[in-house]
């Protein structure tokens, strides 16, 4: 392990994340088994995700930029209590995050919700939808002419 260099920065940017809420690694579909090759650590203001085995990847996404969460649960994933969390966000990288064959994904995609949306309310973030009408020649047409 590399010697940090500046410990008050390390300090400030690990404060910054917040206080670790969950540790969860990827498991195969059958029988539950932790697979160690993905792990996703939760933070109050980022998730992570850390992959690979020899070569590691490491991937956060800012709690504020994820703008919706799916759970899903196959029938396998039910029978050992597993469930698929998909997260829809506004980051550059990964448009969807997807935590496959986890434990607690219920608990995990509250968790999920409520920190991304008191993550925008502390940033005053606001996630806008284009809900415009264009007519057929492509201009935009006022609905309360």
């Amino acid at each position: 392990m590399s010697k940090i260099s500046n410990p008050e920065q390390n300090a400030a940017a690990q404060n910054s994340k917040g206080a670790l809420q969950y540790t969860e690694v990827s498991r195969l579909t059958l029988f539950g088994i932790p697979w160690p090759f993905k792990k996703y650590e939760l933070y109050d203001n980022e998730l992570i995700i850390i992959s690979g085995f020899l070569s590691i990847h490491e991937n956060d996404c800012f709690m504020y930029k994820i703008s919706d969460v799916e759970l899903s649960r196959s029938l396998i994933q039910r029978i050992f209590g597993l469930s698929t969390i998909t997260c829809f966000t506004s980051d550059v990288t990964d448009k969807t995050i997807v935590m496959k064959n986890i434990k607690h994904g219920r608990e995990i995609k509250d968790f999920i919700n409520q920190e991304s949306e008191k993550a925008r309310l502390r940033r005053r973030t606001v996630n806008m939808q284009d809900i415009s009408f264009a007519a057929e020649d492509g201009t935009l047409d006022d609905i309360g002419d």
